[in-house]
């Protein structure tokens, strides 16, 4: 189904894969270690997959965690690693095109944040990027009561914006962002540049999918439906 455009009041964007380049820093990192092993062939190819599938599971584990309760306990360990993995980070990446579409959008949308990451992490992207004084609303993992793929941060940013949700649209890259959108009522848009692919996009319920995030600009102009 085509994205109804005269409903849009409010964006709400993903990050990792959405906004940071953070599919292709990991990407990298597995390369470097698959090329050392002599059998693996066109181990770029490989390491892509790689971290495509592991993102599922990880994103899965995150919803369990709410499912019963143990969040709490779920993100300091997610946030240990992150730390962690942060010291071997030269910097972080912002998908191209992201950072000028932003000011463009700002000027005709409210838009949130809407992060299954831990705070810290999430700020010192956005700040470190110069992309935090574009957006009205950022969420975290421990924002609402649930993270993503439940509604629940969804519901909240919309609350924030003064939007109803359905007037709300979520971009994302994964399944998880596109049901969290859908099981709020929001129209979502896939995106190609990060973990998902178009296949489990559109059986997630995506609106729309377009190659990479900066094509939103475009889209929400009138240039692609």
């Amino acid at each position: 189904m085509p994205l109804d455009m005269a409903r849009i009041q409010a964006l709400c964007f993903d990050v990792d894969g959405t906004l940071s380049d953070t599919d292709d820093q990991y990407a990298r990192r597995l390369t470097g270690w698959l090329s050392r092993i002599s059998l693996i062939h066109s181990p770029d190819k490989i390491a892509r997959r790689l971290v495509m599938w592991m993102e599922s599971p990880g994103t899965a584990l995150m919803g369990l965690s709410d499912a019963v309760g143990l969040d709490g306990l779920f993100i300091p360990v997610i946030d240990w690693m992150y730390r962690n993995v942060r010291k071997k980070r030269t910097d972080f990446l912002v998908v191209p095109g992201v950072a000028e579409m932003l000011p463009l959008l700002k000027r005709r949308y409210p838009m949130a944040v809407i992060s299954a990451r831990e705070e810290r992490h999430t700020m010192s992207f956005l700040e470190e990027c110069g992309l935090t004084a574009n957006f009205d609303v950022i969420l975290t993992a421990l924002s609402a009561r649930h993270t993503k793929p439940y509604p629940d941060p969804v519901r909240l940013a919309a609350r924030t914006m003064g939007v109803a949700p359905e007037n709300c649209l979520m971009i994302g890259d994964t399944t998880v962002d596109i049901r969290a959108g859908k099981s709020a009522g929001a129209q979502t848009i896939g995106l190609l540049c990060g973990f998902g692919e178009e296949g489990e996009l559109w059986r997630a319920g995506a609106d729309l999918i377009v190659p990479t995030t900066a094509d939103v600009e475009n889209v929400l102009s009138g240039g692609a439906s």
